[in-house]
């Protein structure tokens, strides 16, 4: 018992790959699938998607075991594996919008043309967009991918610049300046939604913004 409670993930990890451990799998999972769940989230907007991705997640690190390799952080491989998964989404969801943006064909007999989708909000997601949470979230959703996993993994995952490089195979150099402009787009698509609401549309009584300059 007492080496089973000391066992770093690297060496959980290598008995799954050697013996196909599902104790050891177990554990893993148990301590990795709230990150996990909270990155898949973040990166789709969506938190049933974000339970979906996360198991999504756990049966490719399982499926994927006999690719590991003990000299590679644990953490690092499975931050890849989920990112990789919330890009396979985010290019679906973006598939399934230029689909719907697409003018349908219509039947000269069938008479007027069917409406096209409204992408404006309704009243309670207006509503519930002006709550300071929100109007973040709604910002992040419009940052690329490759900004806004950065800004996730440093200010909400609290990941330093050098685990960031190290998950996403990029030069420290590049994570600092993709978050550098991450941030920089993040405040310009803040900035008129604020003064919206500091022109009377029910201002949030505070709004957190991520505003940290990038740490080396």
């Amino acid at each position: 018992m007492s080496l089973w409670r000391s066992r770093t993930d690297e060496e959980a990890m290598c008995e799954v790959k050697a013996r196909n451990d599902h104790v050891e799998f177990a554990r893993l999972v148990k301590r990795w699938e709230d990150p996990i769940r909270r990155l898949c989230t973040r990166m789709t907007g969506d938190a049933h998607r974000g339970e979906d991705l996360k198991q999504e997640t756990f049966l490719r690190l399982f499926e994927k075991r006999e690719d590991y390799q003990p000299t590679a952080r644990f953490s690092t491989y499975l931050w890849r594996i989920a990112l990789n998964i919330c890009r396979d989404e985010l290019r679906r969801q973006e598939r399934r919008s230029q689909f719907l943006r697409e003018p349908l064909a219509t039947n000269p007999e069938a008479g007027d043309p069917a409406e096209p989708v409204s992408d404006a909000p309704g009243p309670d997601l207006r509503t519930a967009q002006m709550e300071e949470s929100e109007l973040v979230r709604q910002a992040i959703m419009q940052l690329p991918e490759i900004y806004r996993s950065v800004l996730v993994l440093r200010h909400y995952e609290d990941l330093k610049l050098s685990r960031i490089a190290e998950v996403l195979e990029i030069p420290e150099g590049t994570v600092n300046s993709r978050l550098a402009e991450a941030l920089a787009r993040l405040s310009r698509i803040l900035e008129p939604r604020i003064c919206e609401a500091r022109a009377g549309v029910r201002q949030p009584e505070k709004l957190v913004i991520p505003t940290e300059s990038p740490v080396l």
